[in-house]
């Protein structure tokens, strides 16, 4: 039976490292990152790989970095004949790379070349993608750049976020791998090298990244949004305090205001001049110190005081 090492992370990994185990292989092993503290408590806690890995008796392994010396050797020491990866966080070195009989294969979520890097949903989104999807390739020491395997499309609707379009391509990989992993191990798949004049990147997102930019079309102002929703969240300011923003809808054919303006302010949503006559109706929304909340619960509280004709947004903003 082929022996498999999974390495990965977030809950993206799950489905993947699910469908390995239910398809039959021998995982003798995952590799993810160390339990970090979450939340205002900043309480311990395992990333979601870990958690469904001992649902299933597997060892975890939590290098801090993969690459130092004592790390790679406990790795190697399992002796897998494939390395599966899937989100795990951490480029692999050529000592774990060239090691297994049928290498390093990972699931990644973009059609490669396009969207290398950690935020590859994020930017399909914000970038107003119709289409996107998982690719399979053999990993390198480079990010992102081996030879592909296999793809599938995944489309991108008008109403995806980051949360439901995360859901879809977490599935898609699932069935992509398991549809993959018999041929390759049968020695029926020919990899394909990537074009890299028409690779573009996905680098994690920067704090400086969330804050909207409202002279910006309505139609970008919209993809920033959900491209960020449910995290890291996209933010303005109102007042001189953050306001994260976490869903609009477009309004179109309004007249130009400068970007910013609040042209209604209403309890179904908070109207938003842009860089064109698509204006965003903010729907749901976070105020400084307080919980998410749709724009009806803002607007029966401090909301209703807001002025129409203030702005949104720090000056280099607009």
């Amino acid at each position: 039976m082929t022996k498999i090492v999974f390495m990965g992370t977030p809950d993206f990994s799950v489905p993947v490292l699910r469908k390995i185990i239910d398809d039959g292989y021998e995982v003798i092993g995952v590799v993810t990152q160390p339990d970090r503290p979450v939340g205002r408590k900043k309480i311990l806690t395992p990333p979601p790989v870990k958690v469904e890995a001992l649902k299933h008796g597997i060892p975890v392994y939590q290098p801090e970095k993969i690459r130092q010396k004592d790390e790679m050797e406990k790795i190697l020491a399992l002796k897998p004949d494939l390395i599966v990866t899937a989100a795990f966080g951490q480029i692999l070195p050529n000592e774990i790379l060239e090691a297994p009989t049928y290498g390093c294969i990972n699931v990644h979520a973009s059609l490669l070349p396009e969207l290398r890097g950690g935020a590859p949903i994020h930017y399909a989104l914000i970038q107003g993608k119709k289409k996107t999807g998982i690719t399979i390739m053999y990993m390198v020491e480079k990010l992102d750049a081996g030879d592909i395997l296999t793809q599938a499309e995944v489309e991108i609707t008008e109403e995806d976020n980051v949360g439901t379009l995360h859901s879809k391509l977490s599935e898609a990989g699932s069935v992509l791998l398991s549809e993959t992993l018999p041929k390759l191990l049968e020695g029926k798949l020919t990899s394909i090298p990537q074009n890299n004049d028409e690779a573009s990147f996905a680098y994690n997102i920067k704090r400086d990244q969330e804050r909207i930019d409202w002279s910006k079309t309505g139609e970008e102002v919209y993809n920033h949004i959900r491209g960020l929703n449910p995290w890291p969240v996209a933010f303005t300011t109102l007042e001189g305090q953050t306001l994260k923003v976490w869903q609009s809808v477009k309004v179109t054919g309004v007249k130009n205001e400068l970007p910013g303006t609040i042209i209604k302010n209403e309890s179904d949503g908070i109207t938003v001049s842009t860089g064109n006559e698509t204006a965003i109706k903010i729907k749901e929304l976070q105020p400084a110190g307080k919980t998410k909340m749709t724009s009806e619960e803002f607007y029966r509280g401090a909301g209703s005081k807001i002025v129409v004709g203030s702005r949104l947004g720090e000056p280099n903003d607009q």
